[in-house]
């Protein structure tokens, strides 16, 4: 190696060249560099004394260079100093220094060294789209080839963007072969943004190398911080195609104590098309346990997007011939469909399905299911509708629901619901203009509701037996109403609603005297019946203002209050009643074959009641912390507080209905949100419990009895709550905001933790700048959820609290890599912790390292997991986890 001043050649067989002479502030040129390669090329007189002219480049190549350019016609060289530059077709060359031998057609290139000992203005070559950046090149015009001295490049790999998900390639020595291929000679490859000093690289001794396809490499291992590990491989294959590409997943090695070793997430990934991809992934354990998952996702600009997930385990516990032997399947089905706005105004599609065993969450074989044990209900919906603009326009939607209680194993699925409706018509007013009076304001609507019914269990469903019990049914309503006003202040609404209501299953009652009991049979077939009622309803709307002076804090507080008065009549339909007589009790019977029917039964008895409600709303006038703001500043004191009752004309007794209680507001600029209920029944009850009719202030008790009450406590607090109203929100801060979707059936709320798989990339979106920032300490990001609830019962002088929960999260960072997150609950009724999750994740640049740990409780675990971030070598990783507690 040869250092010369202000040129630095990395190659063994230059000779010295002579000094470079100071002029001023300048440099003036070299002699001629003797020994450069091709230096010693036999000429005769005739060429040393005129410059070539055939077979050069000359009239094609554009060069320059900052401090000087030299043409030796002599050498048949031109040499370029510093900044120089030389593009020839869709070559392009940037150096210190560049020699160009027109004869051989051939380029040199090196980097600067000054006074100091630093180098400065590595060689920049660029062919077509591909870059590279040596510490001194040489390079064949003609044939293209080039030998590379300590060559760097960046290859993106995969869905990966370039940057920490790119591969960087760098090798001791290169040697270009063409357009495509490369040889390399000592390499080291990794994604470590560091490319000079690598927290971890894999050296490779000899390999070749095809830009955006592949590495194919001979003996490789893997080193971290320059120490080499014992995780080696013979031959290596990287692949580094950009885009979709079909592969191997890798799986996790790692050892269950109930289930042995195993590989977990193995796979494969198939692009299917530009629209649709295929990921199929699974587990096998030595024990029998296995499992698989298939995952498509689908997408189409302007058209649609969605995904189907279908998830199968058969679990085996222990081992064959031990008592605690078992064997169990769990499944779990998502899908997911979305319908752009702009593909279809007038119709629209749309999916969304969690289904599968109740069980899957709780004892699924995947560490981020978690959270989601603390889901109690599945829930799907698939739904069509379309709609029919023509005046007057018709909507109409079909639609398939599914809710699955995983705590009783019930199942409630509508097969399918067909919702028609009628835009609302004025048969007396123009469609254009104000409507005005009672009779422009008559109005009526058409709407029709179907569905077919099947109520089921876990066990059944799915099955041809969960069809046995299933109810058809239709309901026409045709509502009229119409508004007007009276005296300018009250709003008085008139209406009434008509129904008809079809069957296809019916009820046939008759006396069994050998029993002596009323025996029950279903009979298929059409039947229907309808009903009508009556409404009428008069509101206002009361204002009332405390004024306190502008120069109070608080200027003013006004009082919203809307009372309203309704009145609601409809008659007995007696016709659709039987009167069966018990033999045995001499008990008369009033039956229906319209009993238990999809939509109710017909009414039985004259309806005749008035309901009361009072809504209220307060608001207060502040003036603004804002010195220089001109009006003050309206805040919400109470956003609701209503009390609502009815009076039953027709009843014998018990005439008042319990007084409904329901309120919430928002304190501390919204950072708390509070929703409170009650119920206050204004009659006794007995020894038994069973309300009288007697007033509870006549029997020696209070004006009303609090039979229940509930109150509902919401409290979010983050560090971005004390930053200045001028900061800007970083939408990449995982803290500023909601920036996740919570898995299908989970909370959005974040109270449970997060159902992320752990094996993701984590810190993407973290700020390399503020890395090791000292002023960070003063910005660590934080935030805390907290959720209070509370029922209270008093129905039977009991007096005693159903629900009493406290459950909280919290999130820190406490550097730029360093996250912890704690999630857990408190039962105050039944004393005890609910699940309680902590969370360790450490940003080692190219690595992420995470710890999760469940503590206590039945699903006590703890998961660990380290690996290479960059989803080109996201098979590079470890984890390990503990025995996990199954249960039922």
């Amino acid at each position: 190696m040869v250092l010369v001043p202000g040129i630095f050649w990395a190659q063994e067989d230059i000779a010295r060249p002579l000094p470079i002479k100071p002029l001023g502030d300048t440099l003036a040129a070299p002699q001629v560099l003797r020994g450069l390669p091709g230096a010693e090329v036999p000429q005769d007189s005739a060429q040393a004394a005129a410059p070539a002219t055939g077979g050069t480049i000359m009239d094609q190549i554009k060069y320059t260079a900052k401090d000087y350019v030299r043409i030796s016609r002599q050498e048949q060289k031109i040499y370029l100093y510093n900044e120089a530059e030389i593009y020839y077709q869709d070559t392009e060359l940037k150096a210190g220094i560049i020699v160009l031998d027109y004869v051989r057609n051939e380029v040199y290139a090196g980097r600067m060294k000054d006074s100091l000992g630093n180098y400065s203005q590595l060689p920049f070559f660029k062919q077509g789209d591909q870059e590279v950046i040596p510490d001194s090149i040489r390079f064949n015009f003609d044939t293209e080839k080039a030998i590379i001295w300590n060559s760097r490049t960046e290859q993106q790999a995969g869905l990966g963007q370039l940057g920490s998900d790119a591969m960087k390639v760098y090798a001791e020595r290169t040697k270009k072969e063409n357009d495509s291929v490369y040889f390399l000679s000592e390499g080291k490859l990794t994604t470590s943004k560091d490319t000079i000093d690598p927290d971890y690289y894999i050296r490779v001794r000899k390999a070749k190398f095809v830009p955006k396809k592949k590495v194919i490499a001979g003996f490789s291992n893997l080193y971290i911080v320059d120490v080499p590990t014992p995780i080696a491989l013979p031959f290596a294959y990287f692949p580094l195609t950009t885009g979709r590409t079909a592969g191997i997943m890798m799986p996790t090695f790692g050892n269950d104590p109930d289930r042995g070793y195993f590989l977990q997430n193995g796979g494969y990934y198939l692009p299917i098309s530009d629209y649709v991809d295929l990921t199929l992934t699974g587990d096998l354990y030595t024990n029998g346990s296995y499992g698989f998952r298939t995952q498509s996702v689908y997408s189409k600009r302007y058209r649609f997007r969605g995904n189907v997930n279908f998830r199968y385990e058969n679990l085996v516990r222990s081992q064959k011939g031990f008592d605690d032997y078992s064997r169990s399947t769990i499944y779990n089905i998502q899908i997911s469909h979305a319908q752009d706005a702009k593909a279809n105004p007038n119709s629209r599609f749309s999916a969304s399905v969690n289904l599968g065993s109740s069980q899957y969450y709780r004892n699924s074989l995947l560490q981020q299911n978690l959270p989601n044990t603390q889901v109690n209900d599945l829930s799907s919906s698939i739904s069509y509708s379309k709609t029919f603009p023509a005046y007057p326009s018709v909507n109409v939607s079909l639609t398939a629901t599914h809710n699955q209680n995983t705590n009783t194993d019930a199942v409630s699925v509508t097969l399918p619901t067909l919702q028609a409706s009628m835009e609302r018509i004025f048969p007396f007013a123009p469609r254009e203009g104000v409507k005005k009076g009672v009779f422009q304001n008559i109005n009526f609507q058409y709407d029709l509701n179907a569905r077919n019914s099947i109520q089921t269990t876990t066990e059944d469903f799915l099955t041809g037996r969960m069809f046995d019990d299933a109810q058809m049914g239709a309901r026409h309503r045709i509502p009229i109403a119409t508004n007007f006003k009276v005296a300018k202040f009250f709003s008085v609404s008139l209406g009434g609603t008509y129904e008809d209501v079809w069957t296809w299953q019916t009820l046939d009652q008759v006396y069994n005297p050998e029993t002596e009991t009323i025996e029950r049979d279903t009979i298929q077939g059409f039947d229907r019946f309808n009903q009508y009622s009556l409404s009428a309803s008069v509101g206002t709307t009361l204002y009332g203002q405390f004024n306190f002076g502008e120069d109070r804090k608080i200027q003013a507080i006004r009082h919203v209050v809307r009372p309203t008065v309704s009145y609601g009549w409809a008659p007995s339909f007696d016709q659709y009643y039987e009167e069966e007589v018990n033999q045995s009790t001499g008990d008369a019977l009033f039956f229906t074959r319209f009993q238990n029917s999809l939509y109710g039964s017909p009414r039985q008895g004259q309806s005749n009641s008035m309901s009361f409600s009072l809504a209220n709303t307060v608001e207060a006038k502040v003036r603004d912390r804002d010195s220089t703001a001109t009006e003050p500043k309206k805040i919400m004191l109470l956003n609701s507080l209503n009390f609502s009752t009815s009076y039953n004309f027709e009843a014998d007794s018990l005439k008042l209905s319990p007084i409904s209680m329901t309120g919430g507001t928002n304190l501390f600029d919204n950072k708390v949100s509070v929703n409170f209920g009650a119920s206050l029944d204004p009659y006794a009850i007995d020894n038994t419990g069973a309300r009288i009719d007697k007033l509870n202030i006549n029997n020696g008790g209070g004006l009303f009895r609090l039979t229940n009450a509930r109150l509902n406590l919401t409290y979010k607090l983050s560090s971005k709550d004390f930053q200045d109203e001028d900061t800007e929100i970083d939408p990449d801060d995982p803290y500023d905001g909601d920036t996740y979707v919570a898995a299908s059936g989970g909370r959005t709320d974040d109270l449970f933790g997060r159902a992320n798989d752990l094996n993701a990339t984590a810190f993407d979106n973290r700020d390399p700048d503020d890395i090791d920032n000292p002023a960070w300490a003063s910005k660590i990001p934080w935030n805390v959820n907290l959720s209070y609830a509370m029922n209270y019962s008093n129905t039977n002088r009991n007096g005693q609290l159903t629900n009493h929960v406290l459950m909280f999260n919290g999130n820190v960072t406490l550097a730029p890599r360093w996250d912890v997150s704690v999630t857990s609950s408190y039962d105050f009724v039944r004393n005890g912790f609910g699940l309680t999750r902590l969370g360790f994740a450490r940003d080692l640049k190219s690595f992420k390292l995470t710890f999760d740990w469940t503590p206590f409780g039945s699903l006590e675990r703890w998961y660990f997991f380290i690996g290479i971030k960059a989803s080109i070598l996201s098979d590079l990783k470890w984890e390990n986890r503990s025995q996990r507690s199954n249960f039922n």
